[in-house]
């Protein structure tokens, strides 16, 4: 990846399907001197994803994409992706899985913020599988897009104890808070 010259922002979209915490929360490390990128895009799989707010609050172009049919919408989504020189994506909550095909279009970076500590606990559910293992730690993992599911090369990690006291609920609220910090750390990581 290219060294960041500090003048030009890599233009950067972000595909969300939920509440947009992590969404907020890169957009706000976007407008900092120290972020390497800049938040053109939003891209959604339901208008009913709460995070889309934000397009409005930060007046940030939104797509919504209905992901019946895998093809046209990954086909649309690269067209514009291309139209507007978007250069890295950013997977914030985002509850579809790229196709192969996309991901090798793609000729950027394409990264992802999983909420366990990879290579454990792919896929969904992870507070519950964690909890259910008696695990003493959990925590998150930013790692590159790969064709397998959460199972690209890991980034960053940040591992937090699991209290005797957590549930699935707790244990979730933990780790989001560390994905906050950690997301923007990944991608300064990458970029610098």
């Amino acid at each position: 990846m290219e060294k960041l010259t500090g003048l030009k922002k890599i233009k950067t979209a972000v595909f969300i399907s939920g509440t947009g915490s992590n969404l907020n929360n890169i957009i706000k490390f976007s407008k900092t001197k120290k972020s390497p990128i800049s938040i053109n895009l939003i891209f959604s799989n339901t208008s009913k994803a709460k995070g889309l707010r934000y397009a409005e609050e930060f007046k940030i172009k939104k797509k919504i994409f209905n992901f019946e049919n895998v093809n046209i919408a990954e086909k649309k989504i690269l067209t514009l992706l291309e139209k507007q020189k978007i250069k890295f994506i950013c997977l914030a909550g985002f509850m579809k899985i790229l196709s192969k095909k996309f991901i090798k279009k793609f000729d950027g970076i394409i990264i992802n913020i999983h909420p366990s500590l990879l290579p454990k606990y792919k896929g969904l559910n992870t507070h519950n599988r964690a909890i259910k293992n008696k695990d003493k730690f959990s925590g998150c993992t930013v790692h590159y897009v790969t064709e397998k599911l959460d199972s690209g090369i890991v980034i960053l990690q940040k591992k937090i104890k699991i209290a005797a006291k957590d549930n699935s609920v707790s244990l979730a609220k933990k780790v989001l808070k560390l994905e906050h910090k950690l997301y923007p750390a990944a991608i300064k990581k990458i970029f610098t």
